[in-house]
């Protein structure tokens, strides 16, 4: 397995790949890899081709009181899982690989973006969809794969592909779910003991309204999510019954309905989400 630092020397090696023929899967992350990340190295093992994961915590989706200096890190720990699971590539830049003295350049989807996540952190769609665009060009990827626990930012970047005419073709891979079913996420070790206890609030609730959420169903839905989550003592960000291929509001003739929430927990703030399609 080839760990590449510099960016010069990442789409260096990616042209070569692609003039030899070569397809490259790219696994964007932030690193602290766990067995959701583990789990899209495997579908893009399963891709053929070269894989390649990026592990890299991109300061640009942080907004001003958020976790960067404190988000956990552990690269020896994430390349021994890269190896394990196949990966051909680990991409490891410093921010100053990626972004130039004073970088002025954005990429902005304007729709998607607004609500949910983006209504509390107006920033965080705008620096992923950058560095995203940025990982694309520097790894030539042909095929990209992202967890559906970020369902919004999924949509973001697949509307970016779309509008910007990339030839990346986007995997949306399944959400993972640890013993207790608490959506897999790298924040979740802030948790204390009781905090996680209480966490399970979120999955329980969204897991006991996926069988009958409908469009007819989804305010009912929303109420009893949003009151089983404060019952123990979570702080709603949002919960939200969305169209899940638009972020607009439902209506009967909606196909597909994304459950969303964030909420803090303590210090930590968790997002969860079930798509129920019909």
């Amino acid at each position: 397995m080839e760990i590449i630092r510099t960016s010069s020397e990442m789409q260096k090696r990616a042209l070569e790949l692609r003039a030899a023929g070569k397809k490259i899967v790219l696994v964007p992350t932030m690193g602290f890899l766990h067995a959701g990340h583990a789990s899209l190295i495997d579908i893009a093992r399963r891709e053929g081709g070269v894989v390649a994961v990026s592990i890299f915590v991109n300061p640009t989706q942080f907004g001003p009181n958020e976790d960067l200096d404190k988000y956990p890190r552990d690269f020896k720990h994430d390349c021994e899982l890269c190896a394990e699971h196949g990966a051909d590539i680990v991409f490891a830049p410093e921010p100053a690989e990626i972004y130039s003295p004073g970088h002025s350049t954005w990429v902005v989807e304007e729709k998607l973006s607004k609500g949910l996540c983006g209504r509390t952190r107006p920033i965080h769609f705008r620096g992923v969809a950058t560095v995203v665009t940025k990982l694309f060009n520097l790894t030539q990827a042909t095929v990209a794969v992202f967890g559906r626990k970020d369902a919004q930012q999924a949509l973001i970047i697949k509307r970016m592909v779309r509008d910007l005419n990339m030839p990346v073709r986007i995997v949306v891979a399944p959400l993972v779910r640890d013993a207790d079913k608490v959506a897999l996420s790298s924040r979740n070790r802030y948790l204390s003991e009781s905090e996680r206890i209480a966490a399970r609030s979120i999955s329980r609730a969204l897991l006991a309204a996926e069988p009958t959420l409908r469009p007819e169903t989804a305010a009912d839905a929303v109420a009893t999510v949003r009151a089983a989550i404060e019952a123990a003592g979570g702080k709603i960000d949002y919960v939200e019954a969305l169209s899940a291929d638009t972020l607009d509001p439902v209506t009967a003739g909606s196909r597909s309905i994304l459950l969303a929430v964030a909420a803090w927990f303590g210090p930590t703030r968790l997002i969860d989400n079930v798509l129920v399609e019909f």
